[in-house]
């Protein structure tokens, strides 16, 4: 299975369950593999239909079947976050990322599951 075949799969898995999880029409509608010039890399799937009430309730639940999606496509889930459309209680996106030293700096100092007013974090792991 190419790149692109295992991305739309596992789009779809993801989606799939969410819809099941939340009983709700949810859209993954579209993922990409990204490498920033930091030095910092993932993936992110844009989404529709996922508010934060949805993650504050089923936290446990999307981290984990994120964090599967994440590894199925060779991506670390150190790092995994949802971003939001700022002034809404939507979902942007699903991003899961390995930080470059600069970044994990920028985001181990903040405090909480909301470090800036559009990010929500799921998983930081901490580095020693």
């Amino acid at each position: 299975m190419n790149l692109i075949e295992k991305i739309s799969k596992n789009r779809s898995v993801l989606e799939n369950r969410l819809r099941e999880l939340l009983a709700k029409p949810v859209f993954l509608i579209e993922a990409d593999a990204f490498a920033l010039p930091c030095g910092c890399h993932g993936m992110t799937i844009n989404t529709r239909g996922l508010q934060v009430d949805d993650l504050e309730i089923f936290e446990e639940h999307i981290t984990k079947y994120f964090k599967e999606t994440s590894l199925e496509l060779e991506v670390e889930p150190s790092f995994l976050f949802a971003r939001l459309i700022p002034g809404t209680p939507e979902l942007a996106s699903l991003n899961s990322r390995v930080l470059c030293d600069r970044c994990y700096m920028d985001f181990a100092r903040g405090s909480g599951k909301k470090p800036r007013p559009d990010i929500y974090i799921l998983n930081l792991v901490r580095r020693e």
